[in-house]
């Protein structure tokens, strides 16, 4: 198969508007995260201000994720993608212009980035219904497989712009971009033509009472989040915070940079060979995938060495990236429309959960074991997590469609 039969799914217009939105949104967000830091800290030097800001936002996008999934199933989706970019667009053009005034206070950026989180979990879940409303079956693991790549590119390319713009103008032109591609995202989510879905109009409750039923009853959805609930825990706690500490005792902190570049180099890898690859279990590759995280905890452990991590990095990212496409090719064609949303809303509450704990409790757990001890016994466990979740037939026999 070529190239040209690979990117198929790029004749449809809807696709390269969505693809489009969806891609500078995401550069917008990845630059966002480091140039709102760097804004708490040219207000407060304390790293008690940066958890407030930070946990201003995470907390009320938890919070209203499930809703966020009721109201992108029961309104048409163009109007809440359409009306929440526009809200974070706004949201972060105040934050600019109150730091560029020299008036900004921590409540303030606070209470800014609240009203953002509340808008993100309602783009979320509707974001994962907008691929199966303009392909076919057939075609949503290809779509899913470009978005991911494109995904992937922003992400980095975020990370890459940031350094220049926060480095040489300052965060508040960071969130002034981050503003700007929100809007330009707005823009081009309302030209989409989204086909129309009849919606049965019952209380917020019954909605919620619904999606729970659609989430349970597919025994590899909820096995698949259970599944992850413990993975992401391991992940945030094992990677994301001590990674950082074991660089800056060893390789240091330019090697922990070449080890985020690696990663995202594994991301771009993954939505590559998903474009080429055609699987026909999606969640036996996807799963399988995340089987080659564990070696980045053992290299922690006991490699610590800027090639080492790094190369342990891009296997992370090529298999993060092998379950996401899997994952939303799988709830795309499997799930009905009307309800998809929810489910995932569902979903990603489910698998966001318990990353603080992870990040609260890994402190206290290496204080006791030893940090070599607990990047060890996550590897084991992350194995042991993956190999059972394999071991459901329900997610091991699941097949994608083939047909429309």
């Amino acid at each position: 198969m070529t190239w040209r039969e690979d990117l198929a799914v790029l004749r449809h217009r809807d696709v390269r508007i969505f693809l489009s939105a969806r891609f500078v949104s995401l550069l917008g967000s990845s630059i966002a995260p480091i140039a709102l830091v760097f804004a708490v800290l040219d207000v407060s030097d304390e790293a008690t201000a940066v958890g407030i800001v930070l946990a201003a936002r995470s907390i009320p996008n938890v919070v209203f994720l499930l809703i966020g999934g009721v109201i992108a199933d029961r309104l048409p989706r163009r109007l809440v993608l359409v009306v929440a970019n526009t809200v974070s667009g706004l949201t972060q053009a105040l934050a600019a212009g109150l730091i560029l005034s020299g008036h900004a206070q921590i409540w303030q950026l606070a209470a800014i980035e609240a009203v953002n989180g509340i808008a993100a979990a309602f783009v979320m879940p509707a974001m994962v219904g907008i691929l199966p409303s303009i392909v076919d079956r057939a075609e949503l693991p290809q779509a899913n497989a470009v978005s991911g790549f494109a995904r992937s590119v922003a992400m980095i390319g975020g990370g890459a712009v940031a350094g220049v713009i926060v480095g040489f103008t300052g965060p508040a032109a960071g969130l002034l971009v981050d503003a700007v591609t929100f809007l330009l995202a707005a823009a081009l989510l309302a030209r989409l033509r989204l086909p129309r879905i009849e919606r049965v109009t019952t209380s917020m409750l019954s909605d919620l009472r619904e999606g729970w039923t659609e989430f349970i009853s597919r025994q590899w959805v909820w096995v698949v989040v259970l599944s992850f609930l413990f993975l992401n825990m391991i992940f945030t706690a094992c990677y994301s915070t001590l990674g950082p500490v074991i660089a800056d005792d060893t390789f240091g902190r330019v090697g922990w940079g070449v080890v985020s570049a690696s990663f995202g180099a594994g991301l771009i890898a993954g939505g590559i060979l998903m474009i080429r690859l055609k699987p026909r279990h999606p969640l036996r590759l996807g799963m399988a995938g995340m089987l080659v995280s564990a070696p980045m905890f053992v290299c922690l452990a006991l490699a610590p060495h800027t090639l080492t991590i790094a190369a342990a990095a891009f296997l992370v990212g090529l298999g993060f990236e092998l379950f996401g496409i899997g994952w939303e090719t799988a709830l795309g064609q499997h799930i009905p429309l009307d309800k998809i949303s929810r489910v995932a809303s569902y979903d990603m509450l489910g698998s966001f959960i318990a990353s603080p704990i992870g990040q609260l409790a890994v402190g206290y757990l290496a204080a006791v074991l030893s940090i070599t001890a607990v990047e060890l016994y996550g590897a084991t466990i992350h194995i042991l997590i993956v190999l059972a979740t394999l071991a459901v037939p329900s997610v091991w026999l699941l097949q994608r469609h083939t047909t429309n």
